[in-house]
């Protein structure tokens, strides 16, 4: 410690260069701990459970061009040799796939007229009445649809029933209500019969992200979307068989992208996992070129100071000391540029909060990003350090 005072004064004779080390370190503190919290944010996004049985799903589309066939009978009959397909365990039409980024939604209100109710932006998937199983969903309280419930699109009646998912209850009725309560969108009224805890709609990365509901209604469209719910060790297998089949069935169509559900999850948040690419290079990038910056102004004062050591030693300074001086040089500039970089990160953070959708800083980062700041110092420092301690004593008796 008694060191302290004569680190400071020669810094304080050589100020630029400490000084451009401190805003380099203050500058990634800020960028990078931001850049951390970003990414744990998106990372955790992309983890979240959606309800569905990603790995045993495949979607797909039709496009059936052919006007003169019975839609409805001929799709009852593709799903039907679907089913005969070894390792699959469902098949049905949907109006549309979740975790898509596609599909239809629709304002549903508490209250008939629904500017005086509470209301809530919610996407909606028509499909037949075993819908819930094909999805691999779980209904947490109530009831699935039973055959009954279930309308073919070409009675005048709608369907009377709805499952929705918690947060859609949650927000229309209050925390963990909404069971046997009724829904009404337009001039449909729907009793919602069953609530599934956790089930994505078609657009996971939005405000409507966890808002659903399921309409036990089947209607066959010349664009018609298809999942096929399959065992997931034989779902790769099944998925190129499909096309041949339902071509063999009815030529006068085409079937359109064949995938995964997780396949369909993962080009939805394609823009955040190139996001995250980015600023993993980013932080990267910002760290090296800072342990450089520490290394090579370290290794300048040294070469600066060859002599300034060389009589330091030949007075008797040991190795060690001169080891020390400079690891504790190289610490007392690197807290200043925390300290300040703590600062900034925290203002930068509270910016960007208020200008994107993204959760406020956590000072934990902040903290955790300046103790390895504080480590990627001292290992870039170490070996100028140690250069600088095994300089002879013998330097102090040559000329310059």
């Amino acid at each position: 410690m008694s060191e302290i005072k004569p680190i400071l004064n020669t810094l304080m004779r050589s100020k630029a260069g400490a000084l451009l080390l401190i805003l380099q370190i203050a500058v990634t503190l800020a960028i990078v701990s931001n850049a951390i919290s970003i990414v744990s944010d998106r990372v955790d996004k992309l983890s979240e459970d959606t309800g569905y049985d990603e790995q045993g799903i495949i979607a797909f589309t039709v496009l059936t061009y052919n006007r003169n066939i019975d839609r409805a009978k001929q799709f009852k009959e593709d799903m039907a040799k679907l089913k005969e397909i070894d390792g699959v365990i469902e098949a049905m039409t949907v109006s549309s796939i979740p975790l898509s980024s596609s599909g239809g939604s629709w304002i549903i209100s508490d209250n008939p007229d629904e500017m005086q109710g509470k209301r809530v932006d919610s996407g909606y998937i028509q499909a037949n009445h075993r819908v819930v199983n094909a999805f691999g969903l779980k209904v947490s309280e109530g009831r699935d649809f039973e055959p009954q419930d279930e309308s073919d699109g070409t009675d005048s009646q709608f369907p009377s029933v709805a499952i929705v998912s918690r947060a859609v209850a949650n927000k229309l009725f209050g925390e963990g209500k909404g069971l046997n309560e009724f829904i009404y969108s337009g001039d449909n009224m729907m009793k919602i019969v069953g609530i599934v805890e956790t089930m994505k709609s078609q657009w996971p990365d939005s405000k409507m992200g966890d808002n659903v509901m399921l309409i036990p209604i089947e209607r066959s469209r010349m664009y018609q979307r298809v999942i096929v719910k399959t065992e997931p060790s034989k779902r790769a297998k099944i998925m190129k068989l499909i096309e041949p089949l339902l071509l063999e069935n009815e030529r006068q169509r085409v079937i359109i992208d064949v995938k995964g559900l997780d396949e369909a999850k993962a080009q939805t948040y394609q823009r955040d996992t190139l996001m995250i690419r980015m600023l993993v290079a980013l932080i990267v990038f910002l760290v090296i070129i800072t342990a450089l910056g520490i290394f090579g102004l370290t290794h300048f004062n040294i070469s600066k100071r060859t002599k300034q050591i060389g009589t330091r030693r030949a007075l008797g300074a040991r190795k060690s000391a001169i080891f020390s001086y400079f690891l504790v040089e190289n610490t007392l500039v690197t807290l200043f540029g925390v300290i300040a970089g703590s600062i900034a990160a925290l203002y930068l953070g509270g910016q960007l909060m208020a200008s994107y959708n993204i959760p406020a800083l956590d000072w934990s980062i902040v903290l955790y990003t300046g103790v390895a700041m504080l480590g990627m110092s001292l290992m870039s420092v170490y070996q100028p350090a140690k250069r600088a301690a095994n300089i002879s004593p013998s330097i102090a008796t040559r000329s310059i």
